[in-house]
């Protein structure tokens, strides 16, 4: 019985988390009120515990997770200095006569505002906010519109550079040394959080095209569901001189500001620490120049920062104590075990822990699920010999759709808070399904191919 304690500490965690309790506490708290039995019950070493205080100070003075309060600085100051009405405004005279170009604009705005901020709820919201009435009143079937939204809300999982990636390749990098070590490898290799960037381009961009693709394809089979808008009516709206400059300073500058951030850490110019912080200097810089910046804002910006910065620093220690605790109760070798007698080898594995964080994803977060699923599955399945970069991206995505789909996804909640009453909950269930069958078609060509992860790291750093 004691050697399933861990099972009943993760257990009684997922338990606890349904009733509403904060994350973080709860991860701290669960934890210390196992160890505590087990201390008394003689079935924990408390030895476990008096690493902590080390492994709190690493986590705070770790260099790449410094880059979290800047990427979430640079997406909140995009925000409030108004970049996505623009960006949408320039998306959609650029594509507005497509048929479904409307559709098409808001996959490729969410695509740079995912980039920017990296975290679902706000691209999501931001998104809903802006382009689903307008949507509604160019007559978009609200399923295609609501599904679009939705789907381009989460790729924040996945498109670089983002909180999201930046966090899972911290934590990878130390699985995949831990990984190697106890193959008696000691002289690891790493991988990075530059690795994780550049393995996440190609699949996103795929991911970008086929959203872009299901959209046309719809409006071309059924005109009424995704309508175009006309030239005459565009041209109506705007002078030629106003298109141009709406086009020129709508979308140069914050695509000039994520290309400049993603390519200084993909060309090892910088590393994400720095880009992130030259990334929210430069969100400022062009605040200004929009002549959005105000004491107001900067001080609404650095208060969301902060609010954000906390909650996953807290998140961090939470699952810090419980990684102790877990394995002080041999939750590893419990984990590893389970794995060992998984029919299928390290794929079959793989397999289970994928349905495992999809299911988790109905519950946490990305966040909890790096800190606290992450770590006890990816050593033993980068010691089984799964690629790190290509392990990270799967779960990403995996994730990504955990989040989409029905009738749990955390992004149908934040668009159902945002949308207009007319807006039946029941077809955003239904206009996100296609979106689920893209990502999950993303995903199996991933696991036959998982080239399309691996490939351009390796002609980018030679590794």
């Amino acid at each position: 019985m004691m050697e399933l304690m861990p099972l009943f500490m993760f257990l009684t965690i997922c338990f606890v988390l349904m009733l509403g309790f904060p994350v973080a506490f709860t991860l701290g708290g669960t934890a210390l009120a196992f160890a505590g039995i087990g201390l008394l019950t003689g079935t924990f070493d408390g030895a476990f515990l008096e690493a902590l205080p080390n492994r709190l100070f690493g986590l705070i003075s770790n260099q790449t997770l410094m880059a979290v309060p800047f990427f979430v600085f640079m997406g909140v100051m995009l925000q409030k200095s108004k970049v996505a009405e623009d960006l949408l405004e320039s998306m959609s005279i650029l594509f507005g006569s497509w048929p479904g170009g409307v559709g098409i604009a808001v996959t490729v705005v969410g695509m740079l505002m995912a980039a920017s901020t990296g975290i679902v709820g706000a691209t999501v919201v931001t998104m809903g906010l802006i382009s689903l009435p307008t949507m509604i009143k160019q007559g978009y079937d609200p399923k295609l519109a609501t599904g679009a939204i939705c789907a381009t809300g989460t790729l924040g999982q996945i498109i670089p550079p983002s909180i999201a990636l930046v966090i899972l390749g911290d934590v990878l990098s130390s699985a995949y040394q831990q990984a190697q070590l106890s193959m008696g490898i000691f002289s690891p290799k790493t991988v990075s959080v530059g690795d994780l960037f550049v393995g996440a381009i190609i699949p996103g961009l795929i991911l970008v095209a086929l959203y872009g693709l299901y959209i046309y394809v719809t409006a071309l089979l059924k005109p009424e569901a995704a309508p175009a808008i006309s030239r005459k009516e565009m041209i109506d709206n705007h002078t030629h001189d106003h298109l141009i400059k709406i086009i020129f300073f709508g979308l140069l500058p914050p695509l000039i500001l994520i290309i400049s951030v993603l390519g200084s850490i993909v060309g090892g110019v910088a590393t994400p620490t720095e880009a992130a912080a030259v990334g929210a200097f430069g969100a400022t810089v062009l605040a200004a120049l929009r002549k959005q910046l105000s004491l107001t804002c900067l001080k609404d910006v650095c208060q969301q920062t902060t609010q954000v910065t906390c909650m996953v620093f807290m998140i961090f220690i939470g699952a810090a104590i419980f990684s102790l605790v877990f394995r002080g109760f041999g939750g590893e070798e419990l984990i590893q075990s389970v794995f060992e007698s998984i029919p299928g080898g390290a794929l079959g594995a793989m397999l289970v822990v994928m349905i495992v964080i999809f299911l988790l994803g109905f519950i946490l977060d990305f966040i909890e699920i790096t800190f606290v699923v992450v770590p006890i599955v990816a050593p033993i399945l980068l010691a089984m010999g799964l690629d790190p970069v290509w392990l990270g991206i799967m779960i990403a995505i995996n994730l990504q759709t955990s989040f989409l789909t029905p009738p749990f996804g955390f992004a149908l909640f934040y668009l159902r808070g945002v949308a207009p009453p007319e807006v039946k909950t029941s077809d955003m269930y239904k206009g996100v399904i296609p979106f689920i069958i893209i990502q999950l078609l993303l995903l199996i060509g991933l696991a036959f191919f998982p080239e399309l992860a691996t490939w351009l790291p390796e002609q980018v750093y030679g590794s």
